[in-house]
């Protein structure tokens, strides 16, 4: 197989530090999991247009539980893997990266806050919405994918 050299410009900042090929069947796991989240995001009524505009109108703790019991458990989790050495499923290291904070991020969790709020969707939740037939949500998609496509032009002209 011949190595691709990827141009500095396309390399993310979250490195993937996986160092095992995964065939295609492999992902079949990364299916099955995601579509388990997907019947959990929908029972819990987390793709609730409703139930976001209850959070954003501060009228409902319902989302606010969700959103702080997941914050609670991430922790838990990170604590857990770095405390008892835990690997990947493939025996692999975690490796957790720094990161930097910049100014960018209050101008992007702004503007992330204020689609949520319009649309009732953000990226979890919105392939949930769709699969569960609220086809309109792909509008939302199709403008998610714009937006990712225009950062990633503007990148280098935008603040960090």
């Amino acid at each position: 197989m011949q190595k691709v050299e990827i141009p500095e410009a396309l390399v993310d900042d979250a490195p993937n530090d996986m160092q095992k090929k995964e065939g295609w069947t492999a992902n079949l796991k990364y299916m099955i999991v995601g579509i388990m989240f997907g019947i959990v995001f929908v029972k819990a009524e987390i793709i609730s247009w409703f139930r976001i505009q209850e959070m954003f109108r501060l009228q409902s703790f319902h989302m606010y539980g969700v959103i702080g019991s997941a914050i609670v458990v991430g922790m838990i989790s990170v604590w857990l893997i770095k405390r008892y050495n835990i690997k990947t499923i493939s025996g692999e290291t975690v490796v957790f990266h720094p990161k930097t904070f910049n100014r960018g991020q209050i101008f992007g969790g702004l503007l992330f806050g204020l689609g949520w709020a319009i649309t009732g969707a953000c990226p979890g939740p919105l392939f949930a919405q769709i699969g569960s037939g609220y086809v309109v949500v792909l509008v939302t998609l199709l403008s998610a994918i714009a937006g990712t496509w225009t950062y990633g032009y503007l990148r280098d002209r935008l603040p960090h």
